[in-house]
């Protein structure tokens, strides 16, 4: 069975957000995959989208796959490095504020026929 997939990597999203909305789109069809991920307000929506988006086009063009047949077979995402920032306390101390990074996955295949 033929699959493609896309990555992204070091998306300035929480891991915990992005799940929520990959939980969504995980063995749907493409077409209701897009149709969820464009009408989500979740910040991380959007850089899902690009990589869902991503995903279809390698299909296309790489294994040449009938795109009214994809279906997302695999998605997930992976936590990458956290930023760490300084915020300045009183008393001449600080706070870290850690900005988490995402490592995001969309694997699409071919629907069995049957």
């Amino acid at each position: 069975m033929m699959e493609a997939r896309a990555i992204a990597k070091f998306v300035r999203v929480s891991p915990d957000r992005a799940r929520l909305v990959i939980d969504e789109i995980r063995g749907k069809p493409v077409d209701e995959a897009l149709r969820i991920v464009r009408l989500a307000k979740s910040k991380a929506a959007q850089p899902i989208r690009k990589v869902l988006e991503s995903a279809i086009a390698n299909a296309e063009n790489n294994f040449d796959l009938d795109v009214d047949q994809l279906v997302v077979s695999q998605a997930f995402i992976d936590e990458g490095p956290g930023l760490k920032r300084m915020k300045p306390r009183s008393r001449g101390h600080a706070d870290v504020i850690r900005r988490p990074t995402s490592h995001i996955t969309v694997i699409v295949s071919e629907m069995e026929a049957g």
